[in-house]
């Protein structure tokens, strides 16, 4: 048998197999995690930036939010990942095996990972959002106004709804880019898609039958993980246009009465 027909029959054993699955499965969880908390959190961080400025207090929390997107979106991600490691404290319910971990020690570097690149992630959603309340036309809010709603209103049914149609192109980059780069958290042992490549490739030979680590098992292994990438990625891409075309059909137009 060659080395790379042992390393083609190592990536078809039940077991690898498997357990390559469950790092996607993890993959997609953080990854999920921080988009969903990083739209929450960044829509409120653009609000803040672009409208804080009519009252003392919310000029304050406008200068809070400035500091909090140009400090995490220009710094690495790789930072933010070994400060939460190491400082970022952990719910005690947390502190027991769950999700199918090991161990709680694996649980806890999971929630310390979702922290890091929801805060790395929001940020950049953020500028995101604001790009596209940007885009709104004044009118609009004057449209709002002469119907009688107040500010809160004018922003939940009028004006977020067309920032949000706005930046689909470019919030799906940003989830893109949020998928691959949780591939940044084998450096700190979460068990993730990458991680989980590594683990394998160190332990190759026992998977591969020989005995020996192959530059073939790292063709074989890494290449997985990168059409796994690949197909997560472009199946995402898929699905927004086709959303996107079905919107352009069907155009939803602001309520103002």
């Amino acid at each position: 048998m060659s080395n790379l027909q042992a390393s083609l029959a190592m990536i078809r054993q039940p077991a690898v197999v498997q357990y390559l699955l469950r790092g996607v499965v993890f993959t997609l969880i953080i990854s999920l995690i921080a988009v969903l908390l990083g739209i929450v959190l960044g829509s409120v961080l653009a609000l803040l930036r672009n409208y804080g400025t009519r009252h003392p207090v919310a000029r304050v929390f406008r200068r809070i939010s400035i500091i909090y997107i140009e400090l995490f979106r220009n710094t690495p991600l790789l930072l933010w990942i070994f400060i939460c490691l190491v400082f970022c404290p952990v719910p005690g319910f947390l502190n027991r095996k769950m999700f199918g971990l090991n161990s709680a020690a694996d649980v806890k570097l999971l929630f310390k990972a979702a922290v890091a690149l929801t805060l790395f992630t929001s940020s950049v959603i953020a500028e995101i959002i604001r790009g596209g309340l940007n885009s709104v036309a004044e009118g609009q809010f004057e449209a709002g106004h002469s119907q009688g709603f107040n500010m809160v209103q004018v922003m939940l049914y009028i004006v977020l709804p067309q920032a949000f149609r706005n930046v689909i192109p470019t919030l799906l980059s940003q989830v893109i880019t949020t998928i691959k780069d949780s591939s940044y958290l084998a450096n700190v042992a979460v068990i993730e898609l990458m991680a989980r490549t590594k683990t394998i490739m160190s332990a190759a030979g026992r998977y591969n039958g020989t005995g020996t680590i192959h530059v073939s098992d790292v063709f074989v292994l890494f290449g997985l993980a990168a059409v796994i990438y690949f197909i997560i990625n472009f199946a995402l891409s898929c699905a927004v246009r086709a959303m996107q075309k079905r919107m352009k059909r069907a155009p939803v137009r602001p309520q103002t009465t």
